[in-house]
């Protein structure tokens, strides 16, 4: 992990077109390594500071960290400390395909954990960003599905919170 006090050039090594930018009122550190915790094969990547150029247009002090930059699973992300300006709504969300009913089970328990479970899959974690967790078996499912099969899955997935796999299959081998 670089540290990074203003005083030097950091290179950014982002090759990716688009990197996902998150406004945080002051919890930018905290969420980042909340979610670098959280999932596999991540890291932080880098702190940056506020200097005294940033503090004067910003709400924060001099010395306060403004940005993090952390990866999950390959994906780079940004988190900025940007002040009580902006919120995150479920408007955008993350997406992740699990691999099986464990890793839904461990990621779903993990994010909601001071948040709110929502609906098909859908919650917000305790800093307010929207996840959805997803089982890849769910699209296999569906793929497989005539149109009154599917409706029978879907049914049964709108009254889940946290997807049951078992659950869906059981209703789609009826």
């Amino acid at each position: 992990m670089k540290i990074n006090n203003g005083s030097e050039k950091v290179r950014k090594d982002y090759t990716e077109k688009i990197v996902p930018h998150l406004w945080f009122n002051n919890e930018a550190e905290e969420a980042a390594n909340f979610y670098v915790s959280i999932f596999k094969n991540s890291k932080i990547l880098n702190i940056s500071y506020y200097g005294e150029a940033g503090a004067e247009v910003s709400s924060m002090s001099k010395g306060n960290v403004m940005t993090v930059q952390y990866e999950i699973e390959g994906q780079k992300f940004i988190a900025l400390n940007g002040g009580p300006v902006f919120n995150f709504t479920p408007a955008i969300s993350f997406f992740v395909n699990c691999d099986n009913q464990d890793e839904v089970d461990e990621l779903w328990n993990k994010l909601s954990d001071g948040g709110e479970e929502v609906q098909c899959g859908w919650l917000k974690d305790k800093y307010g960003i929207s996840w959805q967790i997803v089982p890849t078996e769910l699209e296999r499912i569906l793929e497989r599905c005539n149109s009154e099969d599917s409706e029978k899955v879907m049914k049964e997935l709108f009254k889940m919170k946290k997807i049951d796999v078992k659950k869906l299959k059981q209703v789609y081998l009826r």
